[in-house]
């Protein structure tokens, strides 16, 4: 089965050399051109390959998780004893109460306040 190739890809391309820029941006990666080249190749490549793959009847096939036999022994539960609030939160380069507070990544309500934003009407208890 055959696809058509990417709006600006070469022919029969399954990947676009700007897809592997925005891949590369997501990935904090700096590529040179030379580099977005070779990957645009290498991506295609593994496109391709998956796509071989999927075209495969694999309706007889019992699924699996693991290539090979894998035994994964699992430990009993048991209680023990863990580490107290304090402890946990020791090292922590920032807290807020009892969290871990962290950059926020995912833009929410108070989407143009900086990355260590708190609710509106929190207080600052543990700035630095």
């Amino acid at each position: 089965m055959s696809h058509g190739s990417p709006p600006g890809a070469p022919p029969g391309s399954r990947i676009r050399p700007e897809e592997v820029r925005e891949i590369a941006t997501l990935s904090r990666l700096r590529l040179s051109d030379e580099e977005v080249a070779n990957l645009t190749q290498d991506l295609d490549s593994i496109l391709g390959y998956v796509a071989e793959l999927a075209a495969l009847d694999t309706a007889s096939v019992e699924p699996m998780t693991h290539a090979v036999p894998f035994d994964c022994p699992l430990r009993p539960d048991e209680v023990r004893p863990s580490l107290s609030l304090e402890e946990a939160l020791a090292n922590a380069p920032r807290r807020e109460a009892s969290f871990f507070q962290v950059p926020r990544i995912v833009p929410g309500r108070d989407a143009d306040v900086g990355p260590l934003a708190r609710p509106a009407g929190a207080a600052a208890e543990d700035e630095p």
